[in-house]
């Protein structure tokens, strides 16, 4: 039996035909050299069975890269990391905000807003030159899940309630520009073509392709301080709550480092992590 034809057990409890080109093109993200992807894949593909889950695959890349670059094993656990902002969606909804932060938006984070019907309380409002956004988060804890339909059909109607009074009462600078639903997982295929359909912008793990959040934060650098493999998980959740959210935010508040108490010489170790992470 070749390799390519080994069936792997996906986190949704599917079954699928190993990629040898999905696990290259993930390995690559991590800035690891195409000789070093290659070794990586040669060890992985030989320890592969009929039936492997994608975590183990994913904890074996893992290793491999951490024992050679810690910043390499940063950026492939990317996805993993934006799931360990939960279990509350409250982070998630912080680091969508201040990613927009970084890229010049103006954000506000859970607002009430009056719609014509009822107030509705908004995960984030951006506002950027003429652009006025109202933002829905949808943060799940758990891989394999979803959002369908039911989810932008939702925020429509909300988002259509706020903009009907404001309408009514001609408030032209308080009419958002476009609602937004934000999600760390997956959009289904009903769920995209009705976000398009009503003029939604949908944003996800990969969608719009090119642009979805794996996209974004790897161009910008704008990575969350999930990612780190040096910090502790007691440390990560310090920092998220003091709304630490980015890795590039730690830059800048070196002094949260020294409030946990973390040696001169691990902080270094840190610091240069997430320098080379977010390209500083």
């Amino acid at each position: 039996m070749q390799k390519q034809d080994f069936d792997i057990i996906k986190s949704s409890g599917e079954r699928a035909k190993f990629s040898i080109h999905k696990l290259r093109k993930s390995l690559k993200r991590s800035g690891a050299d195409d000789q070093f992807v290659e070794q990586i894949l040669y060890k992985v593909r030989d320890e592969l069975y009929q039936g492997i889950s994608t975590k183990e695959i994913y904890n074996r890349a893992f290793a491999l890269l951490k024992e050679k670059k810690s910043f390499f094993a940063s950026r492939y656990k990317l996805k993993k990391a934006i799931y360990e902002l939960g279990p509350t969606g409250f982070p998630f909804e912080r680091f969508v905000a201040t990613m927009l932060k970084y890229s010049g938006y103006k954000i506000a984070v859970g607002q009430n807003i009056k719609g014509k019907c009822v107030s509705h309380e908004v995960d984030v409002i951006a506002r950027k030159n003429n652009q006025y956004l109202v933002i829905e988060c949808k943060f799940h804890s758990e891989e394999g899940r979803n959002c369908n339909v039911k989810v932008p059909l939702y925020i429509h109607s909300r988002y259509q309630d706020i903009i009907i009074l404001n309408q009514e009462q001609n408030n032209g600078d308080m009419t958002p520009d476009k609602g937004w639903v934000v999600t760390n997982t997956r959009f289904t295929k009903d769920a995209i073509r009705y976000g398009e359909c009503v003029g939604l912008y949908l944003l996800s793990w990969d969608h719009p392709m090119g642009n979805g959040l794996k996209d974004r934060i790897d161009r910008l650098g704008l990575y969350p301080v999930t990612v780190s493999t040096l910090l502790t998980n007691r440390e990560k959740q310090f920092l998220l709550s003091r709304d630490i959210v980015l890795c590039m935010q730690l830059i800048n508040d070196v002094f949260y480092l020294d409030h946990l108490g973390i040696s001169e010489q691990r902080k270094l170790k840190i610091l240069n992590e997430i320098k080379m992470l977010c390209n500083v």
